[in-house]
This record gives C-alpha cells, sequence and structure tokens, in this order.
C-alpha cells in the first residue's frame, strides 16, 4: 500500500480522473443488468426469444444511478485528501461490482474482469481433451457430478460431489463451471493440477477406511489429503480424450431402462431409438434416469419430453419481456407406463422434462428432491473489457410450478446414501419394482 501526504494542486486533477473513472464505472455496473447481448443461437436452445436477447438498454427511474455515483464520489475526495493510503482503480472497480451483485440475490451472478472473461471467452471457443471429470456447478462453484471409469481422475481418488477449489494453486476466485472445463482443456498428455474439497462426511468416511484414503500411501501423481485437515487434497490429473454414451440402456423383464447423463443437440434421438429398441426386445414399461443430469438444451429436452406427452405446454419460459411457452410436438414414442429416476444433481431443463411429465400424470418420480436450479443465466461482454453473468429467465412447469430454488420432490423417495453397501442402487431398484407393478396393474 502507498504511503502519502496531501495532495499538491497537480494531483487534484488526477484526484478528478479517478472520481470520473469511479462514476463512469457506476453508469456500467448499473447499466449492465439491463442488457441483454449473446448469440442468438445459443440462447434460442435455451427457449429465449429475439427480443429478450436485443441489444436494448435503458436506464433506472429512480435516481439511484445518481446517488451511488455521487456517494462514490464523496468518498473518493475523502480518501484522495485525507487518507495516508492509497487504492487501485481497478481492484476498486471490481470490489464495487462484486458488492452490487451480492444485491441482486442471484446466486448465479458473476462478474468477470478483463483477464478472465478473455480466458473464458478463448476456452469456450476451443476443444481440447478433459480430465475425465463432467464438471457441473451449485450456488456458483464448480464441482465433479461424474468421474469417468478408467480415467486419471477416478485413479487418484476423486469423487463425484468433489468442489474444485483451486486450479495449478490459483484460488483467487471462486472457480464457476465454465472456467474449470476451459482451464482444463489442454493439449493432449499435459496435466493440470487441481485442488479438491471434500465435504465433511465423506471425508470422514475416507478416513474410516484406509483403503479409500487419498493421503494413505500416497505417491507422485496421487491425490493428497491438505495439513489444514479441511477436507481438501490435490491432484495432478492427464489430459486425453474421454468418451462416455450420453444414453445408456438395458433391458429386465419387461422393463426397459434408459439413462439420460445430458440434454445435448442428438438426445432425443438416441432417446427414440433407445425406445424403439427396448419395445422390439419386449419391454412394456420404461424407466428414465435423470440422476445427475445437469441440463443443457432446453429445445432438446422439450424434444425429449414429445417423446411422451402428445400435446400441450411444456414449459413456460418467464422474462422481462412477458413469458412464452414452448409446447409437445406430437411425435409421441410410447404410451407405456413411466418411472423417471432424479436425485439433487437433476437439473436445469432435465427438471423442465420431469416437472412437464409430472403435470400431466405420465410418470412416477423415485428419487430425492432435484436441484431446483430452473432458470437461465447469460453472460455478455461489457464495454470496459470484462463480463457480466446474470439471470435473464426462468422456468415453469405447464401448471406454474416455479422450479427454481425449490426442485421437484420425488413422488416416492429413496436415498441411496441409506445403503450401507457402496455398490447397491436402491433408487434403481425401487424404480423397477415400481415400473413392473404399473405393467401388472395395467
Amino acid at each position: 500500500m502507498i504511503k502519502r501526504g496531501r495532495h499538491s494542486e497537480g494531483t487534484i486533477s488526477h484526484q478528478h480522473i479517478r472520481v470520473a473513472a469511479l462514476i463512469v464505472t457506476g453508469v456500467f455496473l448499473f447499466m449492465a443488468g439491463f442488457f441483454l447481448r449473446g448469440n442468438d443461437f445459443i440462447m434460442s436452445r435455451f427457449g429465449l426469444s429475439d427480443a429478450a436477447t436485443s441489444q436494448a438498454s435503458s436506464s433506472p427511474a429512480d435516481g439511484r444511478l445518481g446517488q451511488v455515483a455521487s456517494q462514490l464520489s464523496e468518498v473518493e475526495v475523502i480518501i484522495n485528501s485525507e487518507s495516508l493510503d492509497d487504492y487501485e482503480i481497478d481492484t476498486t472497480s471490481e470490489a464495487v461490482i462484486n458488492a452490487f451483485l451480492t444485491t441482486t440475490n442471484d446466486s448465479y451472478s458473476r462478474y468477470y474482469s478483463p483477464s478472465r472473461y478473455s480466458a473464458y471467452v478463448a476456452g469456450t471457443n476451443e476443444s481440447y481433451p478433459g480430465v475425465g471429470v463432467f464438471f457441473a456447478e451449485k450456488d456458483g462453484q464448480a464441482y465433479a457430478l461424474d468421474v469417468f471409469e478408467n480415467s486419471s481422475a477416478a485413479e487418484q481418488g476423486v469423487r463425484p460431489g468433489d468442489v474444485v477449489v483451486a486450479i495449478d494453486g490459483d484460488r483467487s476466485q471462486t472457480w464457476s463451471a465454465t472456467e474449470v472445463i476451459n482451464a482444463v482443456q489442454r493439449e493432449s498428455g499435459s496435466d493440470v493440477v487441481i485442488t479438491w474439497r471434500r465435504a465433511a462426511s465423506s471425508a470422514q468416511s475416507d478416513a474410516s477406511d484406509d483403503s479409500q484414503s487419498p493421503a494413505e500411501g500416497s505417491s507422485e501423481g496421487e491425490a493428497t489429503v491438505s495439513s489444514k485437515d479441511d477436507g481438501e487434497f490435490t491432484t495432478t490429473l492427464i489430459c486425453q480424450d474421454y468418451e462416455e454414451p450420453n444414453v445408456s440402456i438395458l433391458l429386465d423383464g419387461t422393463v426397459g431402462y434408459i439413462q439420460l447423463r445430458q440434454f445435448t443437440s442428438n438426445s432425443d434421438a438416441l432417446v427414440r431409438q433407445a425406445i424403439m429398441e427396448l419395445t422390439d426386445q419386449g419391454a412394456l414399461a420404461f424407466v428414465l434416469d435423470l440422476r445427475d443430469n445437469p441440463g443443457g438444451y432446453l429445445t432438446k429436452a422439450v424434444d425429449v419430453a414429445s417423446l411422451f406427452i402428445p400435446s400441450g405446454v411444456v414449459v413456460e419460459i418467464e422474462t422481462l419481456e412477458g413469458t412464452t411457452t414452448k409446447s409437445a410436438s406430437g411425435e409421441v414414442a410410447t404410451s407405456a407406463p413411466l418411472v423417471v429416476l432424479v436425485n439433487g444433481n437433476t437439473s436445469g431443463a432435465a427438471e423442465v422434462l420431469v416437472a412437464a411429465l409430472r403435470d400431466y400424470g405420465l410418470c412416477t418420480i423415485v428419487g430425492t428432491t432435484t436441484m431446483g436450479r430452473g432458470s437461465v443465466q447469460i453472460t455478455t461482454p461489457l464495454s470496459f473489457g470484462g463480463g457480466l453473468r446474470y439471470t435473464a429467465a426462468r422456468y415453469k412447469s405447464p401448471s406454474g410450478y416455479v422450479i427454481d430454488g425449490v426442485g421437484i420432490p420425488a413422488q416416492i423417495t429413496v436415498n441411496n446414501s441409506d445403503s450401507a453397501d457402496e455398490d447397491a442402487d436402491p433408487q434403481r431398484d425401487v424404480a423397477f419394482e415400481t415400473a413392473a407393478s404399473l405393467v401388472a396393474s395395467s
């Protein structure tokens, strides 16, 4: 921190520049929340209309902008004329913006500094191998949703639910899922050091089982528990291509099982094909497994819903422009009894599908309450080089049920954590039993 005394006349002009800079920052700060910018194709995937994604702006009508600018100016003058300490304008601007976003109560909002936003954009426009982890995000923080078998992450003890704390030693920020994905996409064969935090219950379980503890007998390249004893451990992971099918199927008696991992551009075609194959094999009922499904393209969730829902609204989309709807296409693939498996990681577009099927009485929901992320976030560039992520739309079910922040409760609650056998899957067992009983009673 730089120490200094009273300002000379020449310093006062510099003071005015800083005042102006803070005022300009305040202007951009408040105006950013009124912008909707982005790729029209991507926005359409999330169900947002052209009007909702236009680059139109509005200014506050209640005079709060002028009040904030005036208050910032007054504080700046006092600091410059009375304080022995200095400040750095970029750091100040970032702190002010982050403080403002905190007051919006949007847990998904995030300000990206110019350097972080440049990395964000560069990463999302390129494709590189990963580290064998499927990352998701909750409350603005990235975590491992799934760990691919035979990946270096699996070999080093990374588990679903582990939260990303630092990458290559950088813990100066809370890492979002997109930032983590961008950071680990490197040339094949290169490595990346990731520090994780494991939930206390999992960490205690590890401590009681020597064979599962990352700290036990660790060597170079293996996971090591932090000396802070706070559930942190560090892994050095190798970047390479990992592939896992988006849709998996099996037949158990007369019940067909379909696991859908996320909603991609061809999810509806894959699920339709799975239904046809299982029907040909004798399936009379289906279990659709959406556990750990983080969502994806809303349009594809609607298309998958159309495989079961003959007609009607699938989702309502609420934006500042009003409410729009998306409806079933009428291209039904089956009318057989359906059980849907969900858990606390079932999120976004997956929740839209579950809510619609429930509202039309077309499924029985087994598992635990879903995550409750029924909203759309947009990341838009700011004129001074940074970026802003904020919630631009929220989803409602056909009956008007608000998904965001609430989730969808299971109709038959089964918690896998209650089982002492790690290889057991009570949720799936109950789902199969429920589906079989629906066949027997039909």
